[in-house]
């Protein structure tokens, strides 16, 4: 699977941004989405994930009720909305999927792509 995230940029605090990540190169319904970000000088943290049926989702405490992942599986693609952001939002945000289950583990995503960059300024 090949990976590729857009939609992010500079916005204000409380503003929103919808993140995309198109996939390619396979069967897009049998894989689990999920969306990461690393904040300079910080590891890379587990945001939200998807199931492939999208009827299973899980976020991260500090995005929880603010950010909504979706996806569509005839568009090969996968969202996130991101409302209400602060500076601690800032990072870069990548998209990654797997095999089977849903799971916040960095190391079971097999793919991902190349990473978008959000900040938010105060």
């Amino acid at each position: 699977v090949q990976l590729q995230a857009s939609g992010g940029g500079l916005v204000q605090a409380g503003g929103s941004l919808r993140l995309s990540c198109a996939a390619s190169g396979r069967t897009f319904n049998s894989i689990t989405m999920g969306w990461f970000r690393q904040a300079t000088g910080k590891e890379r943290e587990f945001v939200t994930a998807i199931s492939w049926s999208g009827d299973i989702t899980y976020y991260a405490d500090p995005v929880k009720d603010r950010f909504t992942i979706s996806r569509d599986n005839a568009k090969n693609a996968a969202y996130l909305q991101m409302n209400r952001l602060t500076p601690d939002d800032t990072a870069v945000y990548y998209c990654a999927a797997k095999q089977g289950a849903l799971t916040t583990r960095e190391s079971r995503y097999e793919h991902w792509g190349q990473g978008t960059q959000v900040t938010v300024s105060s």
